[in-house]
């Protein structure tokens, strides 16, 4: 499958000028998202800095990171002023700033004009971005461009959410997850009757409000139906994209995030995707999320994320490295032609094993299936040869990680 390849544009907005010489990209995040991000960058000779929390150490510990900071979370004001003060503190200004999680896309896009007084902000402004990050704009945006979606319900009171004629099972999920709770934690909760769902219902009332919470047909089939459109964009138009399917995922139901993921020829999600990018002429990294609804063979619309996803690190070996040529974008170079190879596969090992039992003890995976899936070349979501470290670390910081939580009490 061949990547769409759009050129380089006269105008790039936020860059009032090439980058300077000597810039770099600065990466908010330390989990192997944003690990796969700097291991991509600093391969190209790309100056990076990491940016660790409390519990996401893989990106800091790269050889790649030229240098690692710490500060503790993403969804509070106060970030704006430590990114700033570090930016003028450090010279670091001209370069990319990219925000790997939610909570830090969220920051930035609402602040973006402040942090581009700095930066190259690499997501839209939030008049922009809210339009697809909260789930009901981003249903309207889907029905004014034509992308199917899930039939979805609003109720404001349980007693409207009582009088609808609804068809189970459903899922009942948050519009919006910048507040960690339960619901929130675990993207939606599956309901299969009425009592069940007037009971998660109230629960779901007192972590968030009701204005705030969605009722979504659940959509038949597993991982095999799944599928992502991932790019690099500008103005809208993909710099270059591919298509995957993320057979596995953890917990299976409604995963937190993939644990097998396989680059796929699938035309069908392809100008869906283009048609949300364009409607809002988006710019940055993105991956758009698709269930094909086995009952009509459409592509339903699942999610839209505005940053690097969890499988990023697949990119590079199946034939494309998006942060760097959003990089070269905005250097004003040339973007070169790629291809992608179908068939290329990665695995968080870890949490495939868990997804894997889980779906081989409900008779859903075959023990055979299951190791014809991993065998063979792959791309890990932290194990590489060039870069040693974090992989060797990987099982005692998910221990470290564990005990923090049990300690906490929560599994959040």
């Amino acid at each position: 499958m061949a990547a769409g390849v759009s050129r380089a544009l006269d105008k790039v907005p936020n860059v009032p000028g090439p980058l300077p010489i000597n810039s770099g990209a600065l990466v908010m995040g330390g989990d192997y998202r944003g690990l796969a991000l700097v291991r991509s960058l600093g391969r190209q000779g790309i100056q990076v800095w990491a940016i660790n929390q409390e519990e996401q150490l893989w990106a800091g510990m790269s050889r790649f990171a030229r240098k690692t900071l710490f500060y503790p979370r993403w969804d509070r004001e106060e970030g704006v002023a430590f990114l700033l003060d570090l930016g003028r503190k450090w010279g670091l200004e001209g370069w990319m700033l990219f925000p790997t999680s939610d909570d830090s896309v969220r920051l930035v896009s609402i602040h973006y004009k402040r942090l581009s007084e700095v930066f190259r902000v690499t997501v839209p402004p939030w008049e922009s971005l809210e339009r697809v990050v909260d789930k009901k704009l981003l249903h309207q945006l889907a029905d004014q461009v034509g992308v199917d979606r899930p039939k979805t319900y609003y109720a404001a009171c349980r007693e409207q959410l009582a009088s609808l004629e609804l068809s189970f099972p459903l899922i009942l999920k948050p519009a919006t997850r910048h507040e960690l709770n339960r619901l929130t934690a675990a993207k939606a909760w599956r309901v299969d009757d009425s009592d069940s769902l007037l009971s998660r219902y109230d629960e779901a009332c007192h972590l968030l409000p009701p204005e705030s919470l969605m009722i979504q047909e659940l959509i038949p089939g597993g991982g095999e139906s799944q599928f992502s459109f991932a790019a690099a964009c500008e103005e809208g138009r993909p710099l270059a994209y591919l298509v995957a399917r993320r057979t596995r995922q953890f917990p299976m139901d409604f995963g937190r995030a993939s644990t097998f993921v396989e680059t796929v020829d699938e035309p069908g999600v392809i100008e869906p995707s283009k048609k949300l990018l364009q409607a809002i002429k988006y710019t940055g990294l993105v991956e758009v999320e698709f269930k094909r609804d086995p009952r009509d063979g459409r592509f339903k619309l699942l999610d839209f994320n505005p940053r690097v996803w969890g499988w990023y690190s697949l990119c590079e070996g199946a034939g494309v490295n998006f942060g760097y040529l959003l990089w070269l974008q905005y250097l004003r170079q040339p973007i070169p032609k790629v291809s992608v190879r179908p068939g290329v596969r990665w695995v968080r090992m870890t949490s495939d094993l868990l997804a894997s039992l889980e779906e081989i003890l409900g008779g859903r995976l075959s023990m055979s299936e299951y190791l014809r899936s991993v065998f063979g070349p792959k791309e890990s979501a932290i194990f590489s040869w060039d870069d040693l470290l974090p992989g060797l670390l990987e099982i005692p910081l998910l221990s470290y990680v564990a005990s923090r939580r049990l300690l906490r009490g929560n599994g959040l």
